[in-house]
């Protein structure tokens, strides 16, 4: 008989210590870091990779921020996979609660015996058939009603894991399998030195494989209040296009806690897999620099970047020539709007300037200079005393709201495709150099009817500029705001 593995993606992080190819609004995780694909498509792909003779892999459920929706079902979709629910937090409140929401699902649509296949968007596994041996007998160990957890091979003393200390030897497992004897959170130096130099200890992965029902009996033992606030957001959710949003209130009133602190460290039934698969969770620049490709002096390049007498090095850059000479050990990342330079033994220390922006109400940790939405993208290109230039892309086939502004008039000018354009009760279309022009107070929509993308810039001017200066008469993506 078949085992059904059911995917559970959570892609809730915000990876400020990737900052600044990483933003608040734009993750690690809808990023392509490693390759093509975006760390969520792979592990996406990885999960949908296990399917096999002897293993059934069902539709995958992602539990994503709602600010995120939009870009995780397109990157979903890119794949030709739909996912069987995306599910949207309106705030994050940590591993737990997030595992609970799918847990709920699962056990009411599917099945209390549901194999849940928990897994981070963000980490990067280069053996996937390690990966998937591991997870064929976690689920051995979960049918028998443990709580499985991923352990890594502790090959250095890193204080950023979470590590787990093996026990007695279960279910025949080869010497991979084990009770879990305990847990510790992110130790000191001298304290991971002692486990590594021990043997007995693994990282914490992060991964998890459990049946949904034992999930939600041991969360509701041992934390009460987390499970009884999800379980109120869930029976109060609502649908949203594809999307299922837990109601705002209950669960906002969820305590945030991690599943570690919340179960794995409680339970009696927690189990570990110990499983060497090339993992990273990709969580600093030097450890994205770990695993990446490397040239003969150590550097891993990307971009348009030149090099000399310089070892050692992650150089990356994403809209202009970078030049790097004469320096070792060093991150040196380049945005439009933002460079990092940092020695490879501070990279933790990123998030120090991401705190100073949030302390200081800038943006450039919340998102880039290109902005997605459902729609396309815009760019900001100028900006000045009442005036802004952007660039705007819609996709074919796709509309911004049905709006108008208080404080601001607009011009566009189409550079290449057609683009369909309402003001007020007339409809108009335009080409290539074309142009027009929106007044203050003027109803207006922008369409794209081709079969290509739609490229144009746009000239604000008024009082006020920003992106809340809207109100939406329609919108296709049930938004109220922009």
């Amino acid at each position: 008989m078949k085992v059904a593995i059911h995917p559970v993606i959570l892609s809730g992080g915000s990876g400020s210590r990737l900052w600044p190819l990483s933003r608040a609004k734009y993750p690690k995780q809808l990023l392509s870091l490693i390759e093509q694909k975006t760390m969520l498509q792979a592990t996406i792909e990885r999960a949908m990779n296990l399917a096999n003779a002897q293993t059934l892999v069902s539709e995958p459920v992602l539990v994503c921020n709602q600010e995120h929706r939009f870009s995780v079902r397109e990157q979903v979709l890119a794949l030709n996979q739909s996912p069987a629910a995306l599910y949207l937090e309106p705030s994050g409140r940590n591993t737990a609660p997030a595992i609970a929401l799918a847990a709920l699902h699962l056990a009411k649509i599917q099945s209390t015996d549901a194999l849940m296949l928990v897994l981070p968007a963000d980490h990067s596994i280069e053996n996937g058939a390690a990966f998937a041996s591991a997870v064929h007998e976690a689920a051995r160990l979960a049918q028998a009603g443990y709580l499985v957890t991923f352990g890594i091979p502790a090959s250095s003393p890193e204080t950023g894991y979470g590590y787990i200390k093996a026990g007695e030897p279960l279910l025949d497992g080869g010497g991979v399998s084990h009770t879990v004897a305990q847990f510790v959170e992110k130790p000191d130096v001298a304290t991971a030195t002692q486990y590594v130099d021990s043997g007995d200890y693994s990282w914490n992965s992060g991964m998890f494989l459990f049946t949904a029902g034992r999930f939600l009996e041991e969360l509701q033992e041992h934390r009460p209040d987390i499970y009884g606030a999800v379980v109120q957001a869930w029976e109060n959710r609502s649908e949203d296009l594809d999307f299922i949003r837990p109601s705002s209130e209950d669960f906002l009133a969820c305590p945030s806690e991690s599943i570690d602190y919340a179960v794995m460290q409680k339970t009696t039934r927690a189990a570990v897999v110990a499983v060497d698969m090339g993992w990273s969770d990709v969580g600093s620049w030097d450890s994205l620099w770990n695993i990446s490709a490397k040239d003969t002096d150590g550097n891993a390049v990307k971009g348009d970047v030149f090099v000399s007498d310089t070892r050692n090095s992650y150089l990356r850059s994403e809209s202009r020539q970078l030049s790097v000479i004469g320096l070792d050990d060093v991150i040196v990342v380049e945005t439009p709007d933002a460079v990092l330079v940092v020695h490879k033994d501070k990279a933790q220390d990123v998030k120090k300037a991401v705190e100073h922006f949030a302390r200081n109400d800038r943006k450039e940790h919340m998102e880039h200079l290109r902005v997605y939405r459902p729609w396309g993208w815009y760019e900001g290109i100028d900006a000045g005393e009442r005036f802004q230039v952007k660039r705007i892309m819609v996709k074919p086939g796709e509309k911004l709201s049905l709006q108008m502004h208080h404080h601001r008039a607009e011009h566009w000018i189409v550079v290449s495709g057609t683009a369909k354009v309402t003001l007020d009760d007339k409809e108009i279309l335009l080409g290539e150099n074309q142009s027009t022009y929106i007044s203050l107070g003027q109803t207006h929509r922008l369409e794209n009817p081709g079969k290509i993308p739609l490229h144009l810039i746009e000239v604000q001017s008024g009082s006020y500029l920003g992106e809340d200066d809207i109100v939406r008469f329609q919108d296709t993506y049930g938004r109220s705001s922009s």
